[in-house]
């Protein structure tokens, strides 16, 4: 049986040589690390290398197929459907007993007691240079009246308002204006009880007659 000869000394490699051999490893191990693992495990390309190669879009990969799986099994049970399912059991109890107010008669609450009687009123109101009037009808909220006026010898200013009977001193709703205008016409449904109508001002320098007719839901006429 032969023996192998031990090495010399000579033969066995220095501790320089060692420590450069465990130097060169070292770094090849972190050139792989920063150039191939990174890349292709964790989607982290730092040299831009892994891009070229094709492993950084193999880390993505992978990434985006963990967070997947990671989703499904941190999603909870759907058991909404149950809770859904049984809420309609609700509904047929409550239509065991009709109301008693389907009997009461809904007539009253459609047609305001209040209201009056449709009338139909024409007048004139003639007004010198500068000269105000005006003419209201007395309505309850919710009446409607139509109206039409002309000028006669000029062109007025006015103003169709409604005051409230328990408003503020000064306080006015206006349904429409105008300047220089020798003639309206069309209807507006009372906001409140109170009195609602025409104000009209003369600003030219010659007198003028309005003629005016009504016809609608009102009990008075002021003037």
């Amino acid at each position: 049986m032969f023996n192998s000869p031990l090495p010399s000394a000579n033969d066995l490699p220095s501790a320089g040589k060692l420590l450069r051999s465990t130097v060169a490893a070292l770094l090849v191990a972190v050139g792989l690390l920063i150039t191939v693992v990174m890349p292709s495990e964790y989607a982290v390309d730092p040299t831009g290398l892994g891009r070229a190669l094709g492993l950084q879009q193999m880390g993505e990969i992978k990434i985006a197929l963990a967070n997947e799986a990671l989703a499904e099994t941190l999603a909870p049970a759907p058991a909404v459907a149950v809770a859904v399912a049984a809420a309609p059991s609700v509904a047929p109890a409550a239509m065991t007993t009709p109301p008693a107010i389907s009997s009461t008669p809904a007539s009253a609450a459609t047609t305001p007691a209040t209201v009056d009687p449709a009338k139909t009123n024409k007048m004139t109101v003639s007004l010198k240079p500068g000269e105000g009037r005006e003419i209201k009808l007395e309505m309850v909220k919710g009446a409607n009246v139509r109206y039409e006026w002309t000028v006669a010898g000029g062109t007025v200013n006015y103003d169709t308002h409604g005051e409230p009977y328990d408003g503020k001193k000064g306080y006015f709703h206006s349904y429409s204006k105008g300047k220089q205008v020798n003639r309206d016409s069309g209807d507006f449904t009372a906001l409140f009880d109170g009195t609602h109508g025409w104000f009209w001002r003369n600003r030219s320098d010659a007198p003028v007659t309005i003629s005016l007719a009504t016809s609608g839901e009102y009990s008075n006429v002021k003037q």
